[in-house]
């Protein structure tokens, strides 16, 4: 009797049917973080917030990017997740060095989910608009409006930066969500 064997995914490939994810908005100054689960009622927001490395512990990039580090893995040990989903570096041609400095805290955010064992998966800011609203160049208004709505929550969770986290794990449940109805992999 023959049978047919999936391929086997990459090791850095997300779980198409995800169970906790971690959603995170990188920044050196904020990074916004949302833990976020499944059930039947849709995805619910578990724990949220920032990890600011502030103070006099983070003079300089290396102790910003050390705490940046070890706030991220303090999130993933206590909500241990089927997969990180995190918004992709973007640049504007009039400001290249920001790009720059972004990539510098999501290497240590990848970094920890490598040492977690935890799947990465990127996605770029238009993507993820697209994906919750339909438009890749959705108005700020218009995403607030999707969070809400699918989390159910009465208000946008504030900083920005968590709800830009949410954002990011919404996304990847929405995807994962399309490719298992497509009988993707």
């Amino acid at each position: 009797m023959a049978t047919t064997a999936r391929e086997p995914r990459a090791p850095h490939e997300p779980d198409p049917a995800p169970g906790r994810v971690v959603g995170i908005d990188p920044g050196l100054n904020v990074t916004g973080y949302a833990v976020v689960e499944p059930t039947a009622r849709g995805p619910y927001v578990v724990e949220a917030g920032v990890i600011r490395p502030r103070g006099d512990s983070a003079r300089t990039m290396g102790d910003r990017l050390h705490l940046i580090h070890q706030g991220i893995l303090e999130v993933l040990d206590a909500y241990p997740p089927s997969a990180l989903a995190l918004e992709q570096v973007h640049s504007h041609i009039s400001h290249p060095r920001t790009a720059i400095l972004m990539a510098h805290a999501r290497g240590v955010i990848v970094l920890a989910a490598a040492e977690r064992g935890v799947p990465v998966a990127g996605y770029a800011a238009s993507r993820i608009k697209k994906t919750l609203t339909g438009s890749g160049k959705a108005p700020k208004e218009q995403m607030q409006h999707a969070i809400r709505v699918e989390l159910g929550l009465d208000q946008l969770p504030e900083p920005h930066d968590v709800a830009d986290a949410c954002a990011v794990a919404l996304c990847h449940f929405q995807i994962a969500r399309n490719l298992r109805g497509l009988g993707g992999a």
